[in-house]
């Protein structure tokens, strides 16, 4: 140990390195991941945790939903592996959905860190990648034993020792070998990247361990989080909402009780679990409770073990956010992306003017499985892939502002380019723009969703695996504005198609999609008449809409109109 206490000056400036430390842990990760989904979308999560595994800093980079889960995951590592089994040059790996972060797409990667001879800490890392075997990435498994290969926590490498017979039973049943492995020891490099520059802070400090900046951290977050509940009013309110679900609608009913020591989230009598794959572990309906209320009680205050332990989660089993296993939950995403707007529907009883209408919830995912064309000869160069493609819905509109366009409300990936994703595989992505009137209407407009129109290189047809919400539920607007517009799916001759599961698309067709937009915010009537006709000069509303939803007079509506005609209007 040091002999000298460092001062709260040091240690504060000793987390913010230790921030600057794990965002490098996942830039690291995006560099050298091989899924277009890390490295184009950032899908993943990196943290450092301390000899307990209590998690003391998280990459910017990333989602809630991935790393609020990997929060707890440390903790079963240790309990799996042993600390008596825990050696420098180890690393650990498991996309366990109950230990990890909710399904098997998911592989969670954990390294002792050793300074100096000593266990100090771990590191951990989260990626989504392409492809897990099973049926594929989709709702259509009936169990969890369908959606692909399980990997129970176990050593990815010993003692610096990669398990060769691990990578063969993985290459053998999965589709994209060459990429899954070259994500797994991209995680691995990850890891290692935290461990090395930890080790060199630790150095430059005069740190024999973690305890000291570890009480620092979580005391002072731990505390400025209860003084954020301290203030709330003591009070319980109810909330609930409906989505598509599979085959049948799906509720989610929440309970908020707010403490003087902690707020407690309870949802007794949600629906049950479904028989496809859109069921939420419990780990992942935590991640995403605990972050809507951190984002609407104390978004400032650093997410760590402390700060999160005063939210607490509770759900019955068999509920779909507490399903357990076998249940299947390739799809966990979409139940476990709705539950922030189920907390907000009871959060806005208790906090008037605080939290945003709900948006497009779950993302607007669709995966591409491409292959040579079946109903005539294939052309020379016709070839297989898998292509995930990530895209967005709108958010809804904030108290304050408009929603924000195409943008991802609450897992905070990025859209996927559309070079990245022709390049990943023989796809065509033939539009790809906002989508006009899809907000909700009110004082605060809801964000709008996107036109997306998919298709396949000349000799290839597909499998398309939809995975999207909002057909029949579209986001309900809050206090007084306008539900966003509802996604909308079909193939470019007229053939419908349903907003879940794996539908053959043949030769020569495309995929028309539109995505779903955000719920507006307020009363339309009380909207600046002069946000009303940028909106229109935009094309963010058409005239009708103007005319219809905000009183605009026709005269108005003509002026707007010969001014963006004649290249007048200035925005």
């Amino acid at each position: 140990m040091t002999s000298v206490k460092p001062s709260n000056v040091a240690y504060q400036v000793m987390w913010n390195r230790l921030i600057s430390v794990v965002e490098e842990q996942a830039q690291a990760l995006v560099r050298t991941a091989f899924s277009t989904s890390v490295r184009e979308a950032g899908d993943l999560s990196a943290g450092v945790y301390d000899a307990d595994g209590r998690m003391l800093a998280q990459a910017v980079t990333g989602t809630p939903g991935h790393v609020n889960a990997m929060a707890d995951a440390v903790a079963h590592f240790i309990r799996r592996i042993g600390r008596d089994n825990i050696h420098e040059g180890d690393v650990y790996i498991t996309n366990d959905p109950w230990e990890g972060t909710g399904h098997l797409h998911d592989i969670t990667m954990v390294t002792p860190s050793f300074h100096k001879g000593r266990h100090v800490g771990f590191f951990a890392c989260t990626a989504h990648v392409v492809d897990i075997g099973g049926r594929g990435f989709g709702a259509d498994g009936a169990s969890v034993y369908e959606e692909g290969l399980y990997l129970p926590i176990m050593k990815f490498a010993d003692r610096g020792e990669v398990d060769q017979t691990l990578l063969r039973i993985v290459r053998g049943n999965v589709r994209e070998p060459d990429q899954l492995v070259g994500d797994m020891y991209a995680l691995a490099a990850c890891n290692d990247i935290g461990h090395r520059r930890l080790s060199a802070m630790m150095g430059e400090f005069e740190l024999d361990d973690l305890s000291g900046i570890a009480e620092f951290i979580l005391d002072n977050s731990h505390r400025a989080t209860l003084e954020r509940i301290a203030a709330l009013p003591r009070t319980s309110a109810e909330g609930s909402m409906t989505v598509d679900g599979f085959d049948t609608p799906i509720t989610l009913k929440v309970r908020l009780t707010v403490a003087e020591d902690h707020i407690l989230t309870d949802f007794a009598g949600t629906s049950g679990v479904d028989p496809k794959g859109i069921n939420c572990p419990l780990v992942y309906a935590k991640a995403y409770a605990c972050y809507a209320l951190k984002c609407a009680i104390a978004p400032e205050i650093p997410n760590n073990a402390a700060s999160l332990a005063p939210f607490r989660i509770s759900a019955p089993e068999g509920t779909i956010v507490n399903a357990v296993h076998p249940a299947p939950v390739a799809l966990r995403h979409i139940i476990g992306h709705f539950v922030p707007d189920a907390v907000y529907d009871a959060l806005d009883k208790i906090l008037p003017g605080v939290v945003p209408a709900e948006g497009a919830g779950c993302l607007c995912n669709f995966q591409l499985s491409l292959r040579p064309r079946t109903d005539a000869p294939a052309p020379n160069g016709a070839r297989r892939a898998e292509v995930l493609i990530f895209n967005s819905g709108g958010a809804g509109a904030r108290p304050a502002h408009d929603g924000l366009n195409a943008t991802a409300f609450p897992s905070g990936v990025m859209t996927m380019p559309v070079e990245a994703t022709e390049h990943a595989g023989p796809v065509v992505i033939w539009r790809k723009e906002l989508r006009p009137g899809s907000g909700g209407a009110g004082e605060r407009r809801g964000g709008l969703g996107q036109f997306m129109e998919v298709g396949a290189r000349k000799g290839h047809e597909f499998d398309f695996q939809a995975m999207f919400d909002r057909v029949d539920h579209p986001a309900r607007g809050r206090r007084g504005g306008a539900a966003g517009g509802a996604t909308t799916i079909g193939q470019d001759d007229g053939t419908p198609m349903c907003g879940k599961g794996k539908q053959f698309v043949p030769h020569g067709r495309r995929v028309m999609l539109g995505l779903p937009g955000g719920a507006g915010y307020g009363a339309a009537a009380d909207r600046d008449p002069a946000l009303v006709r940028r909106d229109l000069a935009r094309g963010y509303i058409d005239a009708d809409a103007a005319v219809r939803d905000y009183g605009m007079s026709a005269e108005d509506v003509a002026e707007v109109e010969a001014a963006v005609h004649e290249g007048r209007w200035v925005d």
